[in-house]
């Protein structure tokens, strides 16, 4: 893929009090370079529990790169195109949510757990032109990876 469309990616999970930190920090990393460092925040919870925010922005094309072929091994990446017009909003971003669990494994589906939010190049900056975008994007990916 010569051209990347999108201006960065943000993924982000939470690490609640009942789960191992590093477990989820790995199942980020399924998606993330090996040089990419994870930010950290701690939070607490409505009854007092730590929750850790562990996130992660790619601005670079290689980097998105990396995270684009992660994600077009999504079986459900027809249904992802599918439904272009609800995960991408007014503001040109696009949103996925996968699962965590199977992050953490080295596997790639959608679920709870991590978001994944890309923000899609369109000119003019209109929700239309972003969808038709990433529409061309997972398009493409897809049929790469067949």
């Amino acid at each position: 893929m010569a051209k990347v469309p999108f201006h960065y990616v943000d993924l982000r999970a939470f690490a609640y009090a009942t789960e191992d930190e590093k477990r989820v920090a790995d199942a980020l990393r399924t998606f993330l370079p090996e040089d990419v460092e994870l930010d950290r925040v701690e939070n607490v919870g409505h009854h007092g529990d730590r929750i850790a925010v562990l996130s992660a922005r790619i601005e670079n094309a290689d980097g998105m790169r990396h995270v684009l072929d992660r994600l077009s091994e999504l079986d459900e990446v027809d249904r992802v195109i599918d439904e272009l017009d609800q995960r991408v909003d007014d503001n040109c971003a696009l949103f996925l949510r996968v699962d965590k669990q199977a992050a953490f494994r080295g596997e790639v589906r959608l679920g709870p757990g991590v978001t994944v939010r890309a923000k899609v190049e369109a000119y003019p900056a209109k929700k239309e032109a972003a969808v038709e975008n990433a529409r061309e994007t997972l398009s493409r990916l897809r049929d790469d990876d067949t």
